[in-house]
């Protein structure tokens, strides 16, 4: 197999979804909607939580930051593939091919801190309702938040020292509509353990560790419950964390679908359509849930629409 030389590399190619003509159209029009949909959703929860007094609390403080996060990631890879369906080319340079990538790994790390937080936030409040103004005070939430954004830009920066490290690639088409990771990691012919190694340590720390520490969070959480002895009670108790419990489904089933996809399947396609699952589809399905799923949210935004 032919490989080239970094110094011969000056931007890489990307699949995109069809290169039909007659499909261009549709999924133009498919994708901005989604994307629009995205970003007013998102607003619509960032409004509402900082219009309404009654929102100034930790859960929609967090909730409010996520939104941010959930616009920022598909406005990472959205717009770039728009615009390559308009121009008809699906270039990216070499440098705007890693700054997509480090702003990907930012917000897609971002938004899993944050599910943590929000894990931990619902853990203290059910389970240690008593100190719950104690422990998860206002200093508190600003340094969860703090240390999410630097563990996010360390995951991004350790992915970007490695990346530099390439000297050689396999190839210059990446299979999938904008420069995931780990496709652009197996591009590389060079550094096969260093790019092991990142992967595997870096997804227990940011990946794998988190999703034990949020099923740790729900086990406490249903446990005291269960404990509740009216079923009204045990009601109100869970419909406080169903939202978060429903986006968290959401976002490591389609992580896992990605994940899966690109060690066992081999097919390029489905690669696609599950980053397509993970980076635009969670975003957009988001603040839908906390809508339809969440009083207080649903009440706000009835005010704001009247």
């Amino acid at each position: 197999m032919e490989t080239y030389n970094l110094t011969s590399i000056s931007e890489f190619h990307l699949t995109g979804f069809s290169e039909d003509p007659d499909l261009q159209p549709v999924l133009l029009g498919l994708f901005l909607s989604m994307y629009l949909l995205t970003v007013l959703g998102n607003l619509f929860i960032i409004l509402a939580v900082s219009s309404d007094s009654h929102l100034h609390t930790p859960m929609y403080f967090f909730l409010s930051n996520l939104s941010i996060v959930d616009i920022c990631l598909i406005s990472t890879t959205v717009p770039k593939m728009l615009m390559d369906i308009l121009t008809h080319s699906r270039i990216i340079s070499y440098v705007g091919c890693l700054t997509q990538m480090s702003f990907f790994i930012v917000f897609i790390c971002m938004d899993d801190m944050l599910l943590i937080v929000m894990a931990y936030d619902r853990f203290v409040a059910i389970c240690h309702p008593l100190h719950y103004a104690v422990i998860i005070n206002p200093h508190r939430c600003v340094l969860l938040l703090l240390v999410s954004v630097f563990l996010s830009l360390l995951d991004s920066q350790v992915h970007n020292l490695v990346a530099l490290k390439f000297t050689c690639f396999k190839d210059v088409e990446i299979a999938n509509f904008f420069c995931h990771p780990s496709q652009v990691f197996n591009l590389s012919c060079s550094d096969t353990l260093i790019k092991t190694m990142v992967t595997y340590i870096v997804g227990a720390i940011f990946g794998f560790f988190p999703m034990l520490g949020i099923l740790f969070s729900y086990y406490k959480i249903i446990s005291s419950i269960l404990k509740i002895p009216s079923s009204g009670g045990r009601y109100k108790a869970f419909s406080t964390c169903s939202s978060h419990l429903s986006v968290v489904c959401l976002f490591y089933g389609t992580a896992i679908a990605v994940y899966l996809g690109s060690v066992v399947s081999h097919s390029p396609r489905k690669g696609m359509v599950a980053s397509l699952m993970h980076t635009m589809v969670t975003p957009l399905l988001n603040p839908f849930i906390y809508s339809l799923r969440n009083r207080d949210i649903t009440s706000t935004l009835k005010r704001l629409h009247s």
